[in-house]
């Protein structure tokens, strides 16, 4: 072929004489005429971005790259949070009353964060358990007799268990003896087997003319859950206590301080002496029992005291939201003092717990080592207090263990410093012969059946309420103007920000953005792109670029989220089932689209990040919207974007993204939320629901006191008055309809009837399952960041 053309590079033209010449020569000039001439940017824009950003050279699996650098960031504040906490407290040491006085705040916030805020109930003494066929004293010896009791607590929960009263005199101490969440009150009273009698502290401080209550606590025992995943006891009330702003360690603390109640109203204006002794899970009921009751006066401690920084690792019924802000056992035990205090170093409860559905564990012994250096750090912290506070520790290692402390837990140098700090007059009595269990037939588990129950159905009772709740805490909000409602919404926002989801304070790194190119389709090239976040902390994701960018030209970006362990190349190529490549498709309609890599991939690694962050008081989206809002100043900078048209669009757990993460970063200037939004709090809390999350393996959604905080409609309300829309599926499992209706519905009223915005809010319901539809949608976006359906 025998042709002269003429090739454009910038103002130059050179006459190309006549030569043969293939038809792919001449397709490449005319794409290099096209792209010298400025018609379509390929080049350009791929040029660009590579000036503005270093070569990408992280090999492997970046998403693991990422997960792996949120892990280690999480472990180092862990680290740091011990030296963290002293900017929480005002200790006032010039007397143990000040003292005293000084440490209600943080008193008022342990109490929070425990869930231990209902009032509790109003009685006059414990109640006898007793049928037709079974006595309230259900043993006893020459000394002591055992009766079968309960008593109210809160709600229509009660405490059950066992009372030891000495039968000659009257008792010098009230003690509560708490055992361990694997242990019978019985056994501890040497009832039936399963205890060691060395350690059968309840009736060793009986004894020795102590009255002494057991409270049964709730049990490790693993039961699959309506087919579901294996639960013990302990998670399964967890999980809606969490998310009601509850705690199943409120409760039982609440049982335990309603017995104080009952010993102080006995006393009738006297000095009753209280105390309390606790192992293993009881231990730790026990320090945190006397750390929040001053009416408590000696508290002992076995098999649990620790450092706490490894909270992660334990059972999930640990778990406490924001504990490690301001508390470890340290801190913990200094809020005891000027009471005593006895630490005694035992052989601790040890199990695994492999998961199943639930939240994998593991508890083993604290190495002595750990045990005392706590116990030495609890006496610098109230160092200077007169007289000086009584923080005792004591090895159980003179009961045979040698020298590491790990012996039995109930030693004798325990129980006597117990019982001297209580009274003069106590002393340690010789072991007396075990009691005679007077009940033929005895089945702990139907105690335990009712007491999971009475939890469970005050925690359903607690959701039933929580939408009331929740409409008291907004009430401040000021819909009258958009000026009075963007100035009101403030406060909630940053409640949101802090206290319920967790923000790092932390300076972000230089974004550092280093990218490559892996993709170039027919209408936009796609480029992998890493940022720098925190110290080991990267954001990660795939910016497609349209083909027909001019010059000058600025467009809006749609961050496109995917869901649980998705990742981005999922939404953009390989028709995936839930996504349709919504990400190249938006790029085809001329939106710049940006998919990042989130954190919730790799199952168990990822939700080990959310039991890391938990005691630090913060969350997965913690740095999840650290990372979006390095995505968001980063895509400013570049001279395609309009900084002011940035929307976001997430499914499924990025539809959970598209509830909290544009509810706290105001730069995302809409908000789609697909395949996700419901009655979110229900979902979480119901025990009664198929679509519960009680009732699947994400231990790691629930997310502390959003019941009586922002349920999806609050987190809609954060959003207002930038544009929100709901994409909903009929058959999506997340929920059924009349769930997205009725939430749906109070996020209208807000847009529409208060604000005077109907226009800025929709829902698109389809025929179809938990997938991106991308009608209504994608119209939702052209119109509302200004970009043309159909362009010339």
């Amino acid at each position: 072929m025998v042709r002269q053309l003429e090739l454009q590079t910038g103002s130059h033209i050179r006459r190309v004489s006549r030569v043969k010449i293939s038809p792919f020569l001449i397709l490449a000039g005319v794409l290099l005429a096209s792209w010298a001439d400025g018609r379509t940017a390929f080049g350009q824009a791929s040029s660009e971005l590579s000036r503005r950003t270093r070569p990408l050279e992280l090999t492997g699996d970046i998403a693991s790259h990422l997960v792996a650098g949120a892990d280690q960031f999480l472990l180092a504040k862990l680290e740091q949070s011990r030296e963290n906490r002293a900017k929480h407290w005002n200790r006032d040491l010039s007397s143990p009353e000040n003292y005293s006085r000084s440490l209600e705040p943080n008193r008022k916030r342990l109490a929070h964060i425990l869930g231990v805020r209902d009032p509790r109930v109003k009685y006059s003494s414990p109640e006898l358990m007793a049928t037709v066929r079974t006595p309230a004293r259900v043993g006893g010896t020459h000394s002591y007799d055992i009766f079968s009791i309960r008593w109210p607590s809160i709600g229509q929960i009660h405490g059950e268990g066992l009372l030891l009263v000495p039968r000659q005199g009257r008792p010098s101490a009230d003690v509560i003896a708490v055992p361990d969440a694997d242990q019978s009150p019985e056994q501890i009273a040497g009832l039936v087997p399963g205890v060691p009698a060395a350690s059968q502290f309840a009736r060793r401080l009986a004894e020795s003319g102590c009255r002494v209550v057991v409270p049964a606590l709730i049990s490790r025992e693993t039961k699959k859950r309506i087919g579901r995943p294996h639960l013990t006891h302990r998670e399964f009330i967890y999980r809606s206590a969490f998310e009601l702003g509850r705690h199943l360690l409120g409760y039982e603390i609440q049982k335990i301080l309603a017995l104080v109640d009952w010993f102080v109203q006995e006393a009738d204006g006297g000095d009753p002496r209280i105390g309390i002794a606790g192992y293993g899970e009881g231990g730790g009921l026990s320090l945190y029992a006397a750390a929040l009751d001053t009416r408590i006066d000696a508290a002992l401690v076995s098999g649990y005291f620790s450092d706490r920084r490894n909270i992660w690792k334990q059972p999930i019924d640990r778990n406490v939201f924001g504990l490690l802000e301001q508390f470890g056992d340290a801190e913990l035990a200094s809020m005891i003092a000027p009471r005593t205090l006895i630490v005694e170093t035992a052989r601790a409860p040890e199990l695994e717990l492999p998961g199943k559905g639930g939240a994998p564990a593991r508890l083993i012994t604290p190495p002595s080592e750990t045990v005392r250096r706590g116990a030495e750090r609890a006496r610098e912290l109230v160092a200077g207090l007169k007289p000086a506070a009584p923080i005792h520790l004591v090895s159980s290692s003179s009961q045979g263990a040698g020298s590491q402390g790990t012996g039995p837990p109930g030693s004798p140098p325990a129980l006597v410093g117990l019982l001297r700090s209580l009274s003069d007059k106590l002393r340690l009595a010789p072991a007396g012969p075990s009691p005679r269990f007077l009940v033929d037939s005895f089945d702990p588990g139907v105690r335990m059946e009712r007491q999971v129950g009475e939890m469970d159905r005050h925690n359903q009772w607690l959701l039933s309420e929580s939408p009331y709740v929740r409409q008291a805490f907004m009430e401040k909000l000021d819909t009258t103007s958009l000026e009075g409602y963007r100035k009101s919404i403030q406060d909630y926002r940053r409640i949101f920000r802090d206290e319920v989801i967790g923000w790092f304070h932390d300076e972000r790194l230089p974004p550092n953005a280093r990218s490559r190119p892996i993709y170039d389709a027919p209408d936009w090239t796609g480029h992998e792109v890493v940022l720098d976040v925190y110290p080991d902390v990267i954001a990660y994701g795939i910016l497609l670029l349209p083909k027909d960018l001019v010059p000058g030209e600025r467009r809006p970006v749609v961050v496109c989220q995917h869901g649980l362990e998705g990742r981005p190349q999922e939404t953009i190529r390989g028709d995936h089932r839930a996504y349709h490549d919504f990400t190249a498709k938006l790029a085809e309609r001329g939106f710049i689209t940006f998919a990042p890599q989130n954190l919730y991939i790799f199952r168990d690694r990822f939700r080990t990040l959310q039991r890391k962050a938990n005691p630090l008081k913060k969350s997965l989206f913690s740095i999840i919207a650290a990372q979006h809002q390095q995505i968001l100043d980063w895509l400013k900078t570049l001279p395609w974007v309009d900084p002011g048209r940035i929307g976001f669009y997430g499914l499924s757990y990025g539809g959970k993204t598209a509830m909290r993460v544009p509810a706290l970063l105001t730069d995302y200037a809409l908000s789609i939320c697909s395949a996700d939004f419901n009655e979110w709090v229900w979902k979480n809390a119901s025990s009664r629901a198929k679509y519960s999350y009680v009732f699947h393996g994400e231990y790691e959604i629930f997310e502390f006191d959003l019941g009586s905080t922002f349920n999806y409609a609050e987190m809609a309300a954060l959003i207002a008055p930038r544009p929100f829309m709901v994409e909903r599926g009929h058959f999506d499992g997340v929920a059924p309809d009349e769930m997205v209706g009725y939430e749906f519905a109070k996020v209208r009223h807000l847009y529409s009837a208060r604000l005077g915005l109907a226009d800025r809010v929709e829902i698109e319901w389809f025929v179809g399952p938990h997938t991106i539809n991308g009608k209504g949608t994608f119209s939702f976006l052209h119109r509302h960041l200004d970009w043309p359906e159909k362009r010339e």
